[in-house]
Parts: C-alpha cells; structure tokens; sequence
C-alpha cells in the first residue's frame, strides 16, 4: 500500500443500517476511492449521537437485521481491503438492530456476586456470536468506566458499578468471552467518564481530579486491561486539566493524555481509537474540514471512529504525520485485523447465509443472571406479610407502566392471586380511580417498570406517580419491585417507607419470572446495588 491508501485504513466512518440507497452508494464510493480500514454501524441517522440536538423520529423496521447483514456483504464486496466491521453492542446487537438477542445492562451484571463472574463472560461470548453471525467482528465495549457520580448523564446503567475491582474483573470477563469467539473488544472512555456530569454528546465534561486521583480509581479497570492485552482502547471526551498543562482539552486530542500517560507511563501499545467524532464536544472545534481528524491522529489515535471528512483527513494526515506514525497506526490495526482473520484469502466474512440467533440460550442466560442479581434492599418478612394479606382479602396488586398482562402479575397469580390494578398513561382521572379502588386493601405489592434507562426527567416518571407513591407507601403496607435503574429510588419520594424493596434492574420475562419466585418462596436474594442510592 501507499501512505495515502494506509492512512484510508484509519477511517471508521459511521454507517446506517436503513438509510438510503443514495447513501449507500456513497459509502461504497468511500470505500472504493478511499481504501478506509472499517465502518461503525448505527441503526439510523435518527438513532445516533446527533439525534440528541435534531430530536428525528426513529422509526423501526423488523428486517434490520438482514438489511445488516446484506450491507456488511455489499460493503466488503467492494473493499480493496478487507473492512473491519463494528458496532456498539454493550448488551447485544439490540442495541442498535431490532429483533435480536437483548443481555441485560452492565449495571445489572454489577449486581451479581463475584462468585458468578462466568455469566459475565457467557454474556461477552454470546454477544460476540452473535455479532459474528451477521459480519461484526468488532465491539465498541464494555465501558471501564467507573460509576461514582449518581449524576451522570450519559454512563449510569451502561458501567459495571462504583467498585474499581469489581469494574475490572467484570469487564476482563466480558472482553474473554468475546475474544474467545473471535470478536475484538474495546474499553472505554479513557481515562474515565463516571465521574462527570456533562452529558458528552452535547457538550465537554471535565474530570478535575490528579493523576495520583485518576491512578487510584479511575484507570484501575484500564490498567488491568493493559496487563490482560486488551484489543483497544476508546478515548473519552472529556477533559483533565491536571494531565494537560490546565487546559481544558478534550482527552480525544491530547497528546498529553494518549501519548504521555496511556502510551508511555501505562505502556501500551495496543491499538487506540476515538470516541466518535461527530460528537459536540469536539465537532465544532475546527472550521477547516479535515483537520479534527489531523488532530485527533496526531494527538494518538489509531482510528478515527465516525469521520465526518474522509477525503480531507487523509490528505491532512498524509501531510503532515511522519511516515513512522503512520506505520505505527498501521501496524496496529493490522494486527487486529489479522487476529480475527479477515485477512485471510478464504475468510467467509458471513458464516451462514440465514441467521439463526439461539433466543433459548439467550433467555436461559438471562434467567440465570436475573436469579443471581436479585437485590433485597428492604425486608420485613415480605413473603408472611403478602400471605396474611391475601388470606384477610387485604392484598392488591399494582403495576406501573405496564398492563395486569405482565409476567410478574402471571407467575404470582397461581398462589397469591388478588384484585390487579395498573397505571400506563398519565391521565389524572385513572389515578384517581386507582387511589379510590386502593381503599379497601391495606397490602399492597407494587411493581415499578421504569419507563426510561437514562435519568433524564426523572426517568420519565410523572410528577403524579411520584406524588402517588409518596402518599401510598405512608398509608399502607408496601411492597415495591424496581424493574429498572436503581437510580430512580433517589427520585422516588418517601421509598423508605415502604415496608419491602426489592431491585430488579431489567423488565425482561426472565426477571419478572425471578422476582415472582423470589416472592413467593421466599428466596435469598444473592445480588448487591453495584452503585450507592443516597436516600437509602
């Protein structure tokens, strides 16, 4: 190859799964004219970081799945070189393709006991056949970052917890699974994104602990990713002043950071790449096109993750990085493309010509983790009160936003049957039918499908639910289930007076069907809340 077509290798554009055939075709013109090292999936225009500011509609389609794959088929048709193809998919390819196998959310694996890391690692294994099943050899997770600020707009559910031992071994497992089916791995946000409050997909979160801070917590998990040879490493946007001369530089384009601190003092030499380009925090730093993406290589990254301005940041690179930099890049990407096996002559880059996703084996890993995260936040002989309760007909049933249909209510039911109420909509004339129809019943269990994963809004919690609560947990014995973020209980007025709580961290059947059992037989609880609720 030519410098020009090695430096084509650094490029990862962003690629959408339904988008026009105009698109498309333009794609295959990059990858044709450009020779570019790889593509990062996205489900939709709408469905990517700048939705945030555009607030397009996503609209869902069924066949995306087989329109992914057909496309990885199309795209590599075209490759000169062989295209290292990724996406994000920290819990499964149904983070960005519809109809596909879900896992549950880091934050929920951080729930398990150490005793049980291996579904950890089961977890990273299945993800990576399943990526590997439609052409994704490459996963831009688990995230390393460590949880420690409640606030966190952007990290929460998506980290492993506040705990930097249990964050490191936890992500050490999920990155063995994957390896050990032939999908490369990724840790992010270098040097650490928990501990912020900024949101970096619209603006520049800035970390203002030291390096001796940073050594100590936050690039624990990285240093232990380093000594285990991870595949990569992703570059946060975000800034540390203490690492970079005072200045508030985004971590994605300081030398200080990659090449002092990741290359040199932690002394690896695996392959880095940037958190996407296309982000604000850095987007609009830079009139001339191309020159974020010079920026960003010569600060020390290896890809160069949703280039906006491919044409323009090859010829800025070509002109001014030395030819052993660009080797240097070079040489790492090729080692990973070569330990997937891309790169040889006989590679079937889609290994069946249907897909065939084991859904069973999903839904059995998923029981197991949902039986082992279980979490007893609260306890006053739950199952005896529930008992009592049904036997003087003074028990009822709630769910929140979700129908009486739901698994939980259905696995209950057989030997704890009771009138059923539930609450979806706002609509102040059901929840004051609800309180009316509550009157006569004393014990009530009460399950909580919280609406949202991220906190923005109250996790999309109505003013009047909140109220509802606050009033109900003081005027009668409660039982609540969370099925969601633990961190709605610090949103949840009065939860202490609940006389029960019990953290379920998914909605899933599986997690439903573990709760149900757990009530009714009385079960240990095996988990513990991987992040600290303040009100508790």
């Amino acid at each position: 190859m030519t410098l020009e077509q090695k430096i084509g290798q650094f490029f990862f554009p962003a690629v959408f799964i339904n988008d026009t055939e105009e698109n498309i075709q333009e794609t295959e013109r990059l990858i044709r004219d450009h020779n570019i090292g790889g593509l990062t999936f996205f489900h939709s225009r709408a469905s990517a970081a700048t939705n945030y500011e555009t607030k397009k509609k996503v609209i869902l389609n069924d066949d995306s799945c087989q329109r992914l794959k057909e496309l990885i088929v199309r795209y590599q048709k075209c490759a000169p070189t062989p295209l290292l193809m990724s996406i994000d998919a920290e819990w499964g390819l149904a983070m960005r393709v519809e109809k596909t196998p879900q896992y549950p959310y880091a934050i929920t694996l951080g729930a398990l006991p150490k005793s049980q890391s291996h579904l950890v690692y089961e977890v990273g294994k299945q993800i990576g056949l399943d990526l590997k099943s439609v052409g994704i050899h490459y996963n831009l997770a688990p995230l390393a970052d460590i949880n420690n600020n409640p606030n966190n707009p952007v990290i929460g559910y998506r980290s492993f917890g506040e705990n930097k031992e249990k964050v490191s071994d936890f992500a050490l497992e999920y990155l063995r699974g994957m390896n050990d089916v032939g999908v490369l791995g990724c840790l992010k946000h270098f040097p650490g994104h928990g501990n912020t409050n900024v949101d970096s997909h619209l603006g520049l979160p800035i970390l203002e602990e030291n390096l001796e801070q940073l050594l100590a917590n936050e690039l624990v998990p990285f240093i232990k990713g380093i000594e285990n040879n991870v595949d990569s490493i992703m570059i946060g946007h975000l800034a540390v002043p203490a690492l970079n001369e005072g200045k508030d530089t985004s971590a994605t384009l300081s030398k200080s950071i990659i090449e002092t601190l990741l290359r040199k003092q932690l002394n690896y030499d695996g392959l880095v790449i940037s958190d996407a380009l296309n982000m604000r925090s850095v987007s609009d730093l830079y009139e001339k096109k191309g020159q974020l993406e010079w920026e960003a290589f010569n600060a020390g990254n290896d890809i160069l993750c949703f280039a906006v301005n491919v044409r323009e940041g090859i010829q800025e690179i070509l002109k001014n990085a030395s030819p052993q930099r660009i080797e240097e890049s070079y040489n790492r990407l090729w080692k990973c493309k070569e330990k997937v096996g891309i790169l040889n002559e006989n590679f079937n880059f889609i290994q069946n010509s249907t897909i065939n996703f084991d859904f069973d084996k999903t839904s059995e890993l998923n029981l197991k983790i949902a039986q082992n995260c279980i979490t007893k936040i609260k306890d006053n002989q739950n199952t005896d009160l529930v008992y009592s309760a049904k036997a003087n007909n003074s028990l009822a049933k709630i769910s929140l936003y979700k129908n009486c249909d739901n698994s939980f209510f259905k696995n209950l039911s057989p030997n704890l049957s009771s009138p059923e109420f539930s609450f979806e909509i706002e609509n102040e004339i059901s929840l004051t039918n609800l309180e009316e129809n509550l009157k006569e019943f004393d014990t009530l269990i009460i399950s909580l499908f919280v609406p949202k994963a991220k906190p923005l809004n109250n996790f999309d919690l109505e003013d009047s639910i909140l109220e509802f609560l606050k009033k109900i947990f003081s005027s009668k014995k409660c039982i609540l289930y969370v099925f969601g973020n633990p961190y709605v209980l610090q949103v949840i007025p009065n939860v202490t007076s609940a006389l029960g709580i019990i953290q379920m961290y998914q909605d899933f059947e599986e997690f439903q069907q573990a709760a149900a059992n757990q009530l009714l037989l009385d079960s240990e609880c095996q988990g513990t809340l991987p992040v600290t609720i303040s009100n508790l």
